[in-house]
C-alpha cells in the first residue's frame, strides 16, 4: 500500500512515524511551505525536518488544493493520512486514493471538531478525551469514524502535557487504523450531528483571566492555556502570566491577592486560586516563593 503524509506541527510527528513503521510505503509527505521568522531565518515545520531525516520525499504547497492536484495524482498512492496539515482539501484531492483519506483529531468525535481540540476540552473542564481517526470530507472534522480512543484527563495536567500525550496516543491509533485499511476490515461509522460541538482558534486575548469565577473553572482556564497563549492578569501595569496555580475552598476578596504563611492566594467565585509559577512581563519564570522576594502581593489587587 502507498501512503501519502500531510502534516505540519510536532503533534504529526508520532503519526508520520506510524505510517512509516506500518510496513507501507510513504510515497510523500505534503507540509506547509517554510516560513520566515526572526531575523529572516527560514524555518522548517517539525514534519519537513523529520521526513528529511527519514529521507523522504518532501512537496511544500502555498495551496494544495490548487497547485498540488495532478503532482499528488501522479504518485499513485492508495491512502491519504492528515494529521494537523493546516490547510482543507479540495474533492478532487480526497477523491484522489482509492482506499480514502483519513484523518488524526485530537478529540473524541463528534465532540470538539474544529481548532484547538485538546485545549477547549480542559477549558471546558471535560475530564475525559482522546483521539479519533475518522475519513476525511470537506466538512471539518465530520467525516465517518474508523477507530477512536479515550484518555482521562489529569487533575493537574497542562494542555501542553496533554498534548504530547495525545500526540503520542495519535500515532499507536493510527498503527491500528492503516492495519484495518490494509487487511480490508475497515468499518465507518457516520457522526452522530446532535451530539456535535465545535471550537475555534484560540486568540491571546483568550488568557485575560477574571477572577469573578468559580475557582476550579478558573484552575481548567489555566492548564488549558498553558503553554499558549499563557491565563495572564495585570500587576503594576504590566502582564502577570499565571503559568501554575491550584484551586481552593479558602475565601479571600476577588482579585485580591492574600498572602498566608508565604503562599499566595487570589479570591475567585466562589474560593480562591493558589499561585505557584508565575511570569512578569520582562522577566523570567519564577516560583511565587521567589517571586515575592522581589515583589510585594500581599494585599495587591490583580487585573
Amino acid at each position: 500500500m502507498k501512503i501519502v503524509f500531510f502534516g505540519t506541527p510536532d503533534f504529526a510527528l508520532p503519526s508520520l512515524r506510524a505510517c512509516v513503521d506500518s510496513g507501507h510505503e510513504v510515497v510523500a509527505v505534503v507540509t506547509q511551505p517554510d516560513r520566515e521568522r526572526d531575523r529572516k531565518k527560514i524555518s522548517f515545520s517539525p514534519i519537513k525536518q523529520l521526513a528529511a531525516e527519514l529521507g523522504l520525499n518532501i512537496l511544500q504547497y502555498e495551496k494544495v488544493s490548487r497547485d498540488g492536484t495532478e503532482e499528488l495524482r501522479a504518485l499513485g498512492a492508495d491512502l491519504f493520512v492528515t494529521c494537523a496539515f493546516g490547510q482543507i482539501l479540495s474533492q478532487k484531492i480526497l477523491d484522489i486514493p482509492p482506499l480514502g483519506t483519513i484523518n488524526v483529531h485530537a478529540s473524541l468525535l463528534p465532540k470538539y471538531r474544529g481548532s484547538a481540540p485538546i485545549q477547549w476540552a480542559m477549558i471546558d473542564g471535560c475530564r475525559q478525551t482522546g483521539v479519533t481517526i475518522m475519513r476525511t470530507v470537506l466538512k471539518v472534522d465530520a467525516g465517518d469514524i474508523l477507530i477512536s480512543k479515550s484518555t482521562e484527563i489529569g487533575k493537574e495536567e497542562t494542555a501542553g502535557e496533554l498534548f504530547d500525550r495525545l500526540s503520542v496516543m495519535g500515532g499507536e491509533l493510527l498503527k491500528d487504523a492503516i492495519k484495518l485499511i490494509a487487511d480490508g476490515k475497515a468499518v465507518y461509522t457516520p457522526q452522530d450531528e446532535s451530539r456535535a460541538t465545535h471550537c475555534r482558534m484560540l486568540e491571546k486575548s483568550d488568557g485575560l483571566v477574571n477572577f469573578d469565577m468559580p475557582a476550579e473553572k478558573l484552575d481548567c482556564l489555566i492548564r488549558g492555556l498553558t503553554p499558549w497563549p499563557s491565563a495572564y492578569t495585570k500587576l503594576g501595569g504590566k502582564t502577570l502570566k499565571i503559568l501554575k496555580a491550584k484551586p481552593c475552598e479558602k475565601r479571600f476578596d476577588i482579585g485580591m491577592v492574600s498572602v498566608v504563611k508565604d503562599k499566595a492566594y487570589v479570591g475567585c467565585n466562589p474560593g480562591s486560586i493558589m499561585l505557584e509559577e508565575v511570569q512578569l512581563e520582562g522577566g523570567k519564570k519564577m516560583d511565587i516563593k521567589t517571586f515575592m522576594l522581589g515583589h510585594k502581593l500581599d494585599g495587591v489587587k490583580l487585573g
